[in-house]
């Protein structure tokens, strides 16, 4: 067949085309969005945790803000599986392409991740939240791309952050206290470094088995965020409840690396920009929630009881000590990268102190 031949038919295609499309009888096929699938293990409620809503939000200015080109799907409450196996699929960004990872499974991706287990690591909330959303503590996390292709987008308070002790034999008012105590810790040798030195024991179990260990006497005590507490009704199975506050849990939130950098530069800028905001929307439910439920704890537990300064001094003294020892010992983390990051910390407590000294008392 000749070109004016070739040229024909194809004219003649067209004009069958156009004339289906204006009997409504052909349609040009609609435009697929590029779909942005977060996994994450708590409940999908808006009214019990801080993940759920902080994410709804991030949905709406993702979608709003790419104008639809990208579509947010969330999963909640383990449906697309483990954080280790979500992490995994979101490492290649083909299934799942962000994921929020408790520090346990944080540390399998990421091993410099650990030091966040530093026992009585922050004061205060402002102070995590200071440190966590700083440009420092960013550069600390974007080793993650080259050791697991996961990109850092912000931190949430995993449970509300500060955890409290509870335990059936005595208040916890001081080190002294923990003497002979034998405390239920995830199977989290940090957490164990910690306990002992402390003076009390530790028995790792799943937390499936963790109620029942209470109330037969295999363990006298745990921690946890006191929203747990509340929702486990742990005075059931214990008496004494103090805010120790000597663990910051955290939920560090990740992205696929390939796929963010496989977007236009415009929607990466709308998918940071929405993730901080929502991170920061995450930070007030999850220390409402822990509030409160350290108020419900009050109400329930026979004694509770919230540590004084000089006691949280006492015992970081004993702790970190031990932690360092650890975690450059047997973990194998660098001295150096240990003090960098305990010197940060500090730092961010002082220059927020110095700042608002500044600000509201001049």
């Amino acid at each position: 067949m000749n070109l004016r031949g070739i040229w024909a038919i194809l004219r003649l295609r067209t004009g069958i085309l156009a004339i289906l499309m204006w009997f409504g009888l052909a349609s040009v096929p609609a435009y697929a969005a590029e779909t942005l699938t977060i996994a994450h293990l708590y409940p999908d409620s808006l009214e019990n945790n801080d993940v759920a809503p902080a994410l709804q939000r991030f949905k709406m200015l993702v979608e709003e803000g790419t104008n639809g080109d990208i579509e947010v799907e969330i999963f909640g409450a383990g449906a697309l599986g483990s954080e280790v196996e979500t992490g995994k699929q979101a490492q290649s960004g083909r299934i799942v392409q962000s994921v929020l990872l408790s520090s346990g499974a944080m540390s399998s991706f990421y091993k410099r991740y650990q030091i966040v287990a530093t026992p009585f690591l922050f004061d205060t909330y402002a102070q995590a939240w200071g440190f966590f959303d700083s440009p420092w503590f960013a550069d600390f996390m974007r080793g993650t791309v080259e050791s697991s292709g996961l990109r850092y987008l912000g931190t949430l308070d995993d449970g509300g952050g500060f955890v409290a002790m509870t335990n059936n034999e005595r208040l916890i008012k001081s080190v002294d206290d923990f003497a002979g105590l034998n405390i239920r810790v995830e199977e989290n040798p940090a957490h164990i470094a910690t306990m002992r030195a402390l003076g009390a024991s530790a028995t790792p179990l799943p937390w499936g088995e963790v109620a029942t260990a209470l109330a037969t006497g295999l363990a006298d005590g745990q921690f946890n965020a006191p929203v747990v507490s509340v929702g486990f009704k742990l005075w059931e199975v214990n008496d004494y409840t103090t805010w120790t506050g000597h663990v910051y849990n955290t939920l560090s939130w990740m992205i696929s690396d390939a796929w963010l950098r496989d977007q236009p530069e415009e929607h990466q800028r709308v998918i940071v920009t929405a993730a901080r905001e929502a991170v920061a929307i995450a930070h007030g439910i999850a220390a409402h929630l822990s509030v409160l439920g350290w108020a419900q704890s009050c109400e329930n537990f026979d004694e509770c009881h919230v540590l004084d300064e000089a006691e949280r001094t006492r015992m970081r003294d004993v702790t970190q000590p031990a932690f360092k020892e650890w975690i450059t010992g047997d973990f194998g983390i660098p001295a150096a990268d240990v003090d960098a990051f305990w010197a940060e910390v500090d730092r961010v407590g002082s220059e927020q102190s110095a700042r608002w000294s500044d600000t509201y008392l001049k």
